[in-house]
């Protein structure tokens, strides 16, 4: 019995210090805040879709074989005869209640099997993107701070400005071109190759990253030059305080001073760029999909909007915004392992 009660205040006590906490309430608080952003996001996109001409059972009667009883049977059967609110609200019900996000138009599949297909190649590409940008901008960023106006740092600084010069898309096609000089070195088009299914584990894996090398290139070049330009400014910023000058006063050696005095205080930006980046990169990823022909969130999201699939093209917003907000939540949190003297309330 006492043992019992000993077990009890101890479970007591944890939920207590666990709903106490100030990362548990700052998560809480951003997840509340993320309902009401996906709320909005889907409304505004719901019904800017709805004030453009047209929706998907229109555009099924240019097909002479097609008769208007089929038509307007399928305008019921997709809930299309009802007003816009109605529509909306019978959406938000079923994920609500179901977690249904409807069926999409085109596919006639369930929206949520088609979005689990696609989401994984799309993280996929933007998390191998997030690691080789920050895998090449830091180094090349802590170089040209340390080798400050000379020869190293003024051509990173010419590549840095020139590759966020150009659009992603300029980008993309000009790796098109690339490839098609190349030709068959880089693959272009699809995430697999046709004997995909005949490879061994290890070759599938060296099959799909092979794919990916140009649409990642793509989709880190202009994230790669803002990054090294900041890791550069940071680093410089933070070399120039009195404790570095001290450090190097009491004959430190000049690695110890970078790698642990210096860049120690200088990550803290970074870190908070974190979130941007990824967020940057799941919007770029969009661009790299079409032209690359990869089987993602954003091409799956620009064909439904073609072809006003809406049930399809609001459950990818929400998945897209869902992406964004993690990746800003993670941002945070990382900054607060990194250095426990920030609160997260500020």
């Amino acid at each position: 019995m006492t043992s019992t009660k000993i077990s009890l205040e101890t479970s007591r006590n944890w939920l207590i210090s666990l709903v106490t906490n100030e990362t548990f309430i700052y998560v809480v608080k951003r997840i509340l805040q993320a309902l009401f952003t996906l709320f909005l996001a889907t409304a505004l996109s719901f019904f800017i879709m709805k004030l453009s001409p047209g929706d998907y059972v229109d555009t099924l009667r240019q097909n002479p074989k097609i008769s208007p009883e089929r038509i307007e049977e399928l305008r019921r059967q997709f809930g299309l005869d009802k007003s816009w609110p109605e529509q909306f609200g019978l959406w938000l019900w079923r994920i609500l209640t179901k977690g249904d996000f409807g069926t999409s138009f085109v596919y006639q599949r369930s929206v949520a099997s088609l979005l689990w297909e696609r989401i994984p190649a799309t993280l996929l590409l933007a998390i191998t993107s997030l690691i080789f940008t920050w895998a090449v901008a830091i180094p090349l960023g802590i170089f040209a701070a340390v080798k400050q106006n000379r020869a190293g740092d003024r051509i990173l600084q010419v590549i840095s400005y020139t590759g966020q010069g150009f659009p992603s898309f300029i980008t993309a096609l000009f790796l098109l071109i690339v490839a098609q000089m190349t030709s068959p070195v880089f693959p272009v088009g699809g995430m697999t190759s046709i004997n995909h299914a005949d490879l061994s584990w290890f070759g599938k894996i060296i099959d799909v990253g092979w794919h990916m090398i140009l649409p990642t290139i793509a989709l880190s070049i202009t994230s790669f030059a803002g990054l090294q330009r900041i890791t550069r400014g940071e680093l410089l910023d933070v070399l120039r305080q009195d404790y570095i000058q001290t450090a190097r006063a009491k004959g430190l050696p000049e690695n110890r001073v970078i790698y642990v005095h210096a860049l120690r205080n200088a990550i803290n930006p970074l870190i908070t760029l974190l979130g941007f980046e990824l967020a940057g990169l799941l919007g770029g990823a969009f661009i790299a999909e079409q032209f690359f022909n990869w089987p993602g969130l954003g091409r799956l999201t620009l064909q439904a909007v073609i072809a006003k699939d809406q049930y399809l093209v609001m459950a990818s917003l929400v998945m897209s915004a869902v992406l964004l907000n993690v990746g800003n939540l993670l941002a945070d949190l990382l900054l607060k392992v990194a250095d426990p003297r920030i609160r997260l309330e500020s």
